[in-house]
């Protein structure tokens, strides 16, 4: 089942659709299950490497977790959701049938602690030689705007906003002023569980911190046409390319041009591995310095 053209078009003029209910109550029950899962035997172990990042704010003397790592590497379940027909068709409809799986990631947004997120621009911090990347998000609980649901800036996914500290170093998020309306105003995207939104890499997106008393989960996933590559090397692109995988058709033989020219992140000398929190919350730091 691919696409309407309206829902085609929709993501073309504003850089995102949002398609509600998409997947049946009996799949997100069944993810939910490995969620929990996964969730306790890391958080009894002690030991939560390579599994989940934990919330820095925990509710009482309970470790919350703010993103599970590689979800789709990390359960059956996971991948099946991901890789399934109606949404590969999905995303076929929108680059082409050569598609690989760019990485994923389940954020959490727990119930009086969930963390926010900043404005940026997805494809910012992985510059391709083109722009025929997806993001996915599907919601695994009802989102709304207490708990922390989606925004984005429509229409403004054919250009980048800065990303810059003030040094030139990479702040993980827009470095200018947003909220001053000269761009449009944010727009919210609640919707209930088992809805997936489709958004283009260089939609400007964000979530407030979940203030309510229900949680807000969300498993996100980048897809990418195969013939889109990476065209800044670091040892934190070699880490990542690792967690890529041909999902449908062939792998391309020839990289294509295409799309607003990003400005490659500087990480650092390391190029060491940093979750967007982590980035954001470094770049907040300094901005308060300054």
């Amino acid at each position: 089942m691919t696409l309407t053209s309206t829902e085609i078009n929709d993501y073309h003029r504003d850089g995102f659709v949002v398609l509600e209910s998409f997947f049946d109550p009996t799949i997100i029950a069944d993810v939910d299950e490995v969620i929990e899962r996964i969730t306790c035997e890391s958080i009894a172990s002690g030991n939560t490497d390579g599994v989940m990042e934990l919330e820095p704010q925990q509710d009482g003397d309970l470790p919350r977790p703010r993103r599970i790592l590689n979800p789709f590497e990390q359960d059956e379940t996971f991948r099946r959701m991901i890789t399934c027909d109606r949404l590969l068709d999905s995303i076929e409809s929108l680059i082409g049938p050569d598609i690989e799986l760019q990485y994923s990631k389940l954020n959490f947004k727990p119930a009086r602690v969930g963390s926010p997120v900043e404005w940026h621009q997805d494809l910012a911090y992985y510059p391709h030689t083109n722009d025929s990347l997806v993001t996915v998000l599907m919601y695994i609980d009802n989102a709304t705007e207490q708990n922390g649901c989606l925004r984005v800036l429509p229409r403004h996914h054919h250009h980048y906003f800065d990303h810059a500290l003030p040094d030139g170093s990479f702040a993980g998020m827009i470095s200018e002023e947003l909220d001053d309306g000269r761009f449009g105003k944010p727009v919210p995207l609640p919707a209930p569980s088992g809805s997936v939104i489709l958004m283009h890499p260089i939609t400007p997106h964000s979530s407030h911190p979940n203030q309510s008393d229900h949680s807000r989960r969300t498993l996100i996933v980048s897809f990418r046409a195969t013939d889109a590559a990476p065209i800044w090397f670091s040892e934190r692109v070699t880490q990542a390319q690792k967690h890529a995988h041909l999902v449908r058709g062939k792998t391309a033989r020839f990289a294509r041009f295409g799309g607003p020219a990003p400005v490659l992140p500087r990480y650092g000398e390391s190029g060491k591995f940093q979750s967007l929190y982590s980035l954001q919350d470094e770049a907040k730091k300094q901005q308060t310095l300054a």
